[in-house]
């Protein structure tokens, strides 16, 4: 049996996960803000720190895998853009790369983390935002969100999926990841029935406009199913899976952009690609 680490494991999909990992007789070393082993708040770097040692600790310095769940959506108010980065963005990030060495121990460690079809559904996402993410300056995030006004939450939720997609897509490949047998991918969600969702629900405005939202095959996702995915890609058979955004969201992604993705590599960007290739090589 296997040791992994699943934030956000206290409601929502998290949780989904978490029990289906600990029913299959996994230990389960799960995270979240309360009602959970590790209780940490993420929104921090000081609770982020917390998090990544308490982990490390109860896992004795090797993690089988690990479930990126925790995250917060695109709720009202002032601060919340900031929480949306610190959580869904750094909340990942930091403490994925403080558990690395863990996950190379376990030889083929598998780690999903949770993105979410608003990384390609959200028109005019500011790419200064996503940059200042992947570059780890909050206040270049936070003022390039600042001219959406009210609807910021919307774009830094969108902003934050975008970039941690880009951080997976980018350091999956890497020798520290792929090189070390750690198969680094995400999962991109789509409208699925959680205390979140439901929530919303609750709000006509809010419900009306989630109701418009095309959904192809109709309804909402369950989060077992999520739940389900989540632990195919934790299994032997997803060995060769490696970088990948896998969406399950209804057929959102592909009512939106059906053309957009394949697609070969532009003519401008074909020397880039083959220095890699080279390099790649060596």
């Amino acid at each position: 049996m296997s040791t992994y680490a699943v934030t956000g494991a206290a409601s929502g999909m998290g949780r989904a996960v978490a029990e289906k990992l600990t029913a299959a007789g996994h230990t389960v070393i799960d995270v979240d803000i309360a009602e959970a082993t590790v209780q940490a708040d993420l929104s921090t770097p000081v609770g982020r720190r917390e998090a990544a040692a308490a982990v490390l600790e109860r896992c004795g310095g090797r993690l089988d895998g690990a479930v990126m769940a925790a995250g917060l959506g695109p709720a009202p108010g002032r601060e919340r853009p900031r929480l949306i980065a610190e959580v869904n963005y750094f909340g990942v990030v930091e403490l994925l790369e403080a558990w690395r060495p863990a996950l190379a121990a376990a030889d083929d460690a598998k780690v999903v983390v949770f993105s979410s079809n608003s990384s390609t559904t959200v028109p005019m996402v500011p790419g200064r935002a996503v940059r200042g993410l992947l570059d780890g300056d909050i206040d270049r995030v936070l003022g390039a969100l600042r001219i959406f006004g009210k609807q910021a939450p919307t774009f830094a939720y969108a902003a934050s999926k975008i970039a941690v997609s880009r951080w997976v897509r980018r350091t999956a490949v890497t020798s520290g990841w792929a090189g070390a047998g750690i198969r680094l991918n995400a999962i991109a969600p789509g409208a699925v029935l959680t205390p979140l969702l439901e929530k919303q629900l609750a709000t006509p405005a809010e419900a009306k406009q989630i109701k418009r939202f095309p959904v192809p095959i109709g309804g909402f996702g369950d989060p077992d199913h999520l739940a389900d995915w989540v632990v195919f890609m934790l299994s032997d058979a997803a060995a060769f899976l490696c970088g990948s955004v896998v969406f399950v969201d209804g057929g959102s992604d592909a009512w939106f952009r059906a053309d957009d993705w394949p697609r070969g590599v532009p003519a401008r960007r074909l020397r880039s690609y083959l220095n890699r290739m080279r390099e790649f090589r060596r």
